[in-house]
């Protein structure tokens, strides 16, 4: 089966257009309507309902759709891995998320650079949605997130869980539980989350938290990013939950308290392709291993190569 085909009716069903569909694939609509007539001859099957606005497929068109879209998958992984192991490449590309330079990222990148100096190291901030679209392109090698996203075509290890802290204001009431608050503790607070630019993120995550407690914070509000938050909390506006390597930012007036509830922590995943099982790949995993022994952070050795 014809890849271009593939590729062009994929795009036709997501946009549910031709019109869009062209400009999506840069080229004219005339020709793109051709290949997705021949598509339906080849098959011998129609794979969108006529006269359909917006444009609708049909069971086939579903059934095709599904399995397409594996396939184009398959063929990007593979591509990128023949590569790899090819030695056309000497870059190791790294999506993360912003808040984990804040912790113990930069020590792994570092050892990593110094252990592996034929390597081109190069970091790119994604989201972890991001990140497994990425991944699934060939575009990064390894992605570092939070969020728990399922994807066939990667391989998701969980690092470690890190706590949860409280920020809040050195006038705040609270600072006085110094051996830490639970949720419960903080529905009546103005409670800051982050990022508020695509969903799901590390806010979506807390106020699943929130949830698992069957408790409803009534003063939330969501900005742009972590520094904001903070920034909002030193003036004294709200709190805002965050992670235990946050506590590296310090400005006037801004404390961190822990959060005691035992669900109240932020996994870290590493995510990579499923076929990806490189000495790169494999190294960079000693490095975060070798890290945490140093910091003396417990960890479970789930990734062996």
């Amino acid at each position: 089966m014809d890849m271009r085909r593939l590729r062009y009716y994929v795009a036709v069903a997501e946009e549910k257009s031709f019109t869009k569909a062209a400009e999506k694939l840069f080229i004219a609509q005339p020709p793109l309507s051709r290949q997705i007539q021949n598509l339906e001859t080849d098959l011998g099957v129609l794979l969108f309902e006529r006269g359909s606005r917006p444009l609708k497929m049909t069971p086939a068109g579903e059934f095709l759709y599904q399995h397409a879209v594996k396939l184009l998958s398959n063929a990007a992984e593979i591509r990128a891995m023949t590569q790899r192991i090819g030695g056309l490449e000497h870059t190791v590309t790294m999506g993360f998320v912003g808040s984990l330079l804040y912790g113990l990222l930069s020590k792994i990148v570092y050892l990593y650079s110094q252990q592996q100096p034929h390597l081109k190291i190069e970091m790119i901030e994604m989201t972890t949605m991001q990140q497994v679209t990425a991944l699934k392109e060939g575009r990064i090698d390894v992605g570092f997130g939070r969020l728990r996203i399922s994807d066939p075509a990667v391989k998701r290890v969980l690092l470690r869980e890190e706590p949860l802290f409280l920020a809040l204001h050195s006038n705040h009431h609270l600072l006085a539980q110094k051996e830490g608050v639970y949720l419960s503790d903080i529905v009546d607070e103005n409670i800051f989350l982050y990022p508020n630019h695509v969903q799901p993120s590390f806010a979506t995550q807390v106020q699943n938290l929130f949830s698992e407690y069957h408790l409803d914070p009534t003063n939330l509000r969501t900005v742009r990013e972590l520094q904001l938050a903070l920034g909002f909390v030193a003036a004294g506006i709200g709190v805002c939950i965050v992670p235990e390597s946050a506590r590296s930012i310090q400005l006037a007036h801004l404390h961190y308290i822990p959060i005691l509830d035992q669900s109240a922590v932020s996994p870290i995943f590493m995510s990579i392709r499923n076929l990806d099982k490189s000495k790169d790949i494999t190294a960079l995993f000693e490095c975060i291993y070798q890290i945490y022994e140093m910091e003396g952070i417990k960890y479970e050795r789930h990734y062996k190569g």
